[in-house]
């Protein structure tokens, strides 16, 4: 676990998580020849327009074919190459769950799969194009690694870190806008959480859009005078097991936080590890094992109870042991 502290509140502004995915790929592409692109058509929603102007020889579109793609993507690592194989998070997993297994994992071929709008970010779309159970699926595949960002500044430094690491990758991307809170300069490492507060009542765990959500509900805690402990769990696989099991048993309980099914995630993760070494009261926040309603993104991280208002309620929950 590194200690990184949350960035200062002073004039908030959001981004979106896919333009420095974009940029960075760019920058990447511009430095090293072995950097090349696989798409299902998604041009726009992947931010990729302008890699396929300045490098139209390495950006390859394979049309609605994930199953193909993730095939091509497999053949061009092993031909040396570094490909960036982007599609919609539910298609790219959920339809090419086979290729994943058996393409990139079992042949630990140095693809990196980047799931785009993912969680509930399709929104009024519906539960077809929600990628809720992504987590799930992709964690179990051997050799894959599982990444879920917490903001822009963490999104370039995990594209960065994604070129030199050997092997596959999920890399989970969405389009929500959200602040940074990830410091300046920082640099992803594998399997290392990173807690931006310090607290030993209780413990929030959370990755993606949803982290600066807990660092919220924290203030929030803090405002009752509950020391709240937040730790950016954006390595999903491997997990950081001793900041895990350090949390278990210094503080009084974990609440784990994604935008994703609370079967199989982050909070299964989490449960895994305490059950077997550390046991301590948990509170698993996602989507509970339903489709979801219609409605925006935000609508619906609120109807699930995905918001600091429902993270805070979850924590006093725990310590007052309901």
């Amino acid at each position: 676990m590194s200690e990184t502290g949350a960035k200062s509140d002073s004039a908030v502004q959001l981004f979106d998580c896919r333009d420095a995915f974009s940029q960075t790929l760019e920058a990447m592409a511009s430095e090293d020849e072995r950097v090349c692109v696989v798409v299902n058509d998604s041009v726009s929603s992947t931010k990729l327009k302008g890699f396929r102007v300045k490098f139209p020889d390495r950006f390859i579109n394979v049309g609605i074919a994930e199953q193909n793609m993730v095939g091509v993507g497999a053949g061009l690592a092993n031909g040396g190459m570094i490909p960036y194989v982007c599609g919609a998070s539910c298609f790219l997993t959920g339809r090419a769950t086979e290729q994943v297994k058996a393409d990139l994992g079992y042949s630990n071929a140095n693809v990196k799969l980047c799931g785009m709008s993912s969680g509930m970010a399709y929104g009024e779309l519906g539960p077809t194009h929600h990628s809720i159970e992504d987590f799930a699926w992709m964690r179990v595949i051997p050799n894959l690694a599982v990444v879920a960002p917490a903001d822009a500044i963490e999104t370039a430094a995990l594209m960065r870190y994604s070129r030199e690491h050997v092997g596959p990758m999920y890399l989970r991307m969405s389009r929500m806008p959200v602040p940074d809170v990830m410091p300046a300069g920082y640099g992803f490492e594998l399997g290392v959480a990173q807690m931006l507060r310090a607290g030993d009542d209780v413990t929030l765990m959370a990755n993606g859009v949803l982290v600066a959500r807990a660092c919220e509900a924290a203030k929030r805690l803090a405002a009752e005078g509950i020391s709240a402990r937040v730790l950016n769990m954006s390595s999903v696989k491997p997990i950081d097991v001793e900041a895990v099991l350090d949390a278990a048993r210094t503080t009084g309980g974990i609440v784990t936080i994604e935008e994703a099914s609370v079967y199989g995630g982050l909070g299964g993760a989490v449960a895994e590890i305490v059950v077997q070494d550390a046991p301590v009261k948990m509170r698993i926040l996602g989507v509970p094992g339903v489709f979801a309603p219609t409605g925006s993104e935000a609508f619906l991280l609120d109807y699930f109870g995905l918001n600091a208002a429902g993270i805070h309620a979850a924590a006093v929950d725990l310590l007052r042991g309901r």
